[in-house]
């Protein structure tokens, strides 16, 4: 027989805060990252990827959170949703880049400001409105690997974190979320 209660341990190795912990240790490395390419390869981000930046931001800080509060029940689903709808965002901003880097060459959008210039010279509305857009800089391919560029392995993370963000929402609560040591 097994003790009702589960011990510091096994909480602590909990499925959910696994894999709370999991996607924001991998949001902190594909930030460290984008900051190498920039700072040392010398690839100067665009506005759509200074938006996609701040989506793994985002859904890195709410996982970290989230496994920070050790999540029960609807904590769980609310750690989940939270995740998945960071994701929808960040999927939406690479989508965007990846369809604007598909464009014939002719139908490419001319190059518009850096993040920066927008940042400082409008308001954040219209700076997301703006680099949504999307611009000349948003559709060339600067780097690859496999061949996927960096926005597409972007949707690739975002794809496979908002996948786990729904399995958290619908394990939720009435779910055991037991400990892996068992």
């Amino acid at each position: 027989m097994g003790c009702p209660h589960p011990t510091l341990l096994e909480e602590m190795m909990s499925l959910s805060r696994l894999l709370f912990l999991a996607i924001g240790g991998i949001c902190a490395v594909l930030m460290s990252v984008a900051l190498y390419m920039e700072h040392m390869m010398g690839l100067e981000p665009c506005p759509l990827c200074m938006l996609q930046r701040g989506a793994v931001t985002g859904t890195g800080v709410i996982a970290l959170a989230a496994a920070a509060i050790g999540p029960r029940g609807w904590g769980i689903r609310l750690g989940g949703i939270g995740v998945a709808l960071a994701s929808v965002v960040g999927a939406t901003l690479a989508g965007r880049q990846l369809w604007l880097q598909s464009l014939p060459e002719d139908a490419v959008p001319p190059c518009g400001p850096g993040y920066d210039y927008l940042r400082e010279t409008f308001p954040l509305t219209e700076v997301i409105r703006m680099a949504f857009q999307g611009s000349g800089d948003c559709a060339e391919v600067q780097w690859t690997f496999l061949g996927l560029s960096i926005p597409g392995w972007t949707l690739v993370f975002f794809v496979a974190v908002g996948v786990t963000g729904l399995f958290l929402l619908y394990r939720g609560p009435g779910r055991a979320d037991t400990g892996l040591l068992r």
